[in-house]
């Protein structure tokens, strides 16, 4: 992820529903959720959560796809991981204990989201 992505990602993520969302769909796995109960759990208008999801989409962050009559948005956990990655590529400066703590969580999710996977 290059500095321009990143400024994009981190300005979708600084509104507060739209960092609700991807927050929701994290813990949604990669099953996603459909537009209608994104907006119902965010508690906002359809209209509203429709302009939210164009702006995390715009930024990379979340995906979309049509199952039936639905359009089903999930999490780009690759693009999440690049932002997270963007942010530690520089870290330690020689000190590995530095950013161990943080590599610590991140690793945290490995194994829940590989059993969501299967």
């Amino acid at each position: 992820m290059d500095q321009r992505q990143a400024l994009t990602a981190f300005g979708a993520l600084s509104q507060e529903t739209r960092l609700h969302i991807i927050r929701m769909l994290v813990v949604a796995g990669p099953d996603g959720m459909a537009a209608g109960a994104i907006a119902e759990r965010a508690e906002v208008s359809p209209s509203n959560v429709s302009f939210h999801l164009k702006e995390l989409e715009r930024s990379g962050l979340i995906a979309q796809q049509r199952e039936s009559r639905s359009i089903i948005y999930t999490a780009n956990y690759e693009a999440l991981g690049g932002l997270v990655r963007f942010l530690m590529e520089d870290c330690c400066s020689g000190h590995p204990e530095i950013c161990a703590p943080a590599a610590e969580v991140a690793a945290c999710c490995t194994p829940k989201m590989e059993e969501k996977l299967q």
